[in-house]
């Protein structure tokens, strides 16, 4: 039910982020990596944080990284729905680029993290002001790349770009700004509910919480990001379906911070699992493999879709038989 409710909050709040992207000039792009994608995660976020405050650190690490790797799945998903070109090659965007090399830097802070000392300032791992500093700095930087890039992407028959609609015939601020509000807090509330369900599951099951954390709760809070993508595909808005999944993914790895300031028995990063830490690596060369996409822009690849997303379809698949086959 927590799934349902996700996925139908999340497929409304795309049309709204599109107008509000349109109505305060801010581009698809930052919209896409500041307001869809921080929105569409909330759920996932409650989850973890709250998974963290109940003392699973497993569950709530696992369903941050899980989430990742899933988000960027779908954007592959999204590739093969866009059939005109490689949907990177389409939406070809500097902020989009941007953020993915923040995700970089995000996800190596998290594997860096178990391998300093276990110190901690009441409670707090020194890595995690770091990592919301660095996400901070890294959104600035995502916005100037919009407002001012210092290159440009070749623009070919193939390329969408970021056309405002007319802003005349969209309701008000206030109205679009009430909705996202209202659509978070669903978001939020439905996360919150899904916790102690999935750490019931774990333990009627025997599954362990990285299993749970990675094939159940991830995939359902990131049901969001899903819809929203291939929704925004429809419509048009390429730059915004790719900067949602993206800003997502960066933003999602602010979970394991703000799981850290939630976990009272010491630093989540030392309590990482080795499962946990191989969902790290697999995402971060999901990851490396996106930003490669993203400069070559190949037109076309296997299956009308480009390489790049072949080549994250089979890792994510690679990792889910490797976690079931050892969970």
């Amino acid at each position: 039910m927590c799934a349902a409710v996700i996925a139908l909050a999340g497929t409304r709040i795309t049309r709204i982020v599109d107008q509000l992207a349109d109505r305060t000039g801010i581009g698809e792009a930052a919209a896409g990596a500041v307001l869809l994608g921080a929105s569409t995660s909330l759920g996932g976020s409650v989850l973890s944080v709250t998974a963290a405050w109940n003392g699973h650190a497993e569950l709530a690490v696992s369903n941050a990284l899980g989430g990742i790797a899933v988000q960027t799945f779908f954007l592959a998903v999204a590739d093969m729905v866009y059939r005109r070109a490689n949907l990177e090659h389409a939406a070809a965007s500097v902020p989009n680029m941007m953020q993915n090399g923040l995700l970089i830097c995000l996800l190596s802070l998290i594997l860096f993290a178990p391998y300093l000392p276990e110190y901690t300032i009441a409670g707090v791992h020194p890595v995690t002001p770091v990592m919301l500093g660095v996400y901070i700095y890294g959104i600035y930087l995502v916005r100037g790349a919009n407002e001012s890039p210092m290159w440009r992407p070749s623009i070919t028959r193939d390329t969408r770009e970021d056309e405002p609609d007319d802003v005349t015939v969209m309701p008000t601020l206030l109205r679009l700004s009430v909705e996202f509000l209202m659509l978070m807090a669903v978001l939020g509330v439905a996360g919150w509910t899904l916790e102690p369900a999935a750490t019931v599951i774990a333990a009627k099951t025997n599954l362990t919480q990285t299993v749970v954390g990675v094939m159940l709760t991830a995939i359902s809070t990131s049901i969001p990001e899903l819809v929203t993508s291939i929704a925004a595909v429809r419509r048009g808005a390429l730059t915004l379906a790719v900067g949602g999944i993206i800003g997502g993914n960066a933003f999602d790895t602010l979970f394991t911070a703000a799981s850290d300031i939630a976990y009272r028995q010491g630093s989540i990063y030392h309590a990482m699992p080795e499962d946990s830490k191989f969902w790290a690596v697999l995402t971060l060369l999901m990851s490396g493999v996106l930003m490669m996409g993203l400069i070559r822009r190949e037109r076309h690849g296997i299956g009308q879709i480009g390489m790049e997303s072949v080549v994250i379809m089979v890792l994510y698949l690679l990792g889910v038989v490797l976690l079931l086959a050892g969970g």
